[in-house]
């Protein structure tokens, strides 16, 4: 049974950090892709970085060079670091899993499972 728990949300104040935690069952991690995502209000979900089973990555323009993408497989766990945040970075956090390479590591519609969220804001 795939399960996805994420935490380590929280409020902070532009410019600051915070690491996102995905806690994934054994066999989440046998899937073929995972990611980050995130729904600000009013908007759609949007990609924000994934990673495959090789550890290829693939970060929104948005946040790179600003968020790293991690996983411990011996964890069972996926990391988000995030730094220099922006108030525009404010939304609610959502850890994904995928089980087929079809539609990239972005696309939220080709990714099977997903945690229940996490809200983060960012203050100016």
């Amino acid at each position: 049974q795939v399960q996805l728990v994420e935490s380590g949300g929280g409020s902070v104040q532009a410019g600051g950090s915070l690491r996102l935690s995905c806690a994934g069952s054994a066999s989440t991690f046998n899937l073929y892709k995972m990611g980050w995502f995130r729904q600000a209000p009013g908007k759609e979900r949007e990609g924000v970085v994934g990673i495959d089973h090789s550890d290829r990555t693939t970060y929104a323009p948005s946040v790179a060079g600003r968020f790293t993408i991690s996983k411990d497989s011996a964890k069972n766990t996926l990391y988000l670091e995030m730094n220099s945040l922006k108030p525009e970075d404010t939304a609610v956090y959502y850890c994904a899993a995928g089980r087929q390479a079809r539609g990239g590591l972005l696309s939220a519609a080709f990714f099977d499972y997903w945690g229940q969220g996490t809200q983060v804001t960012v203050y100016s």
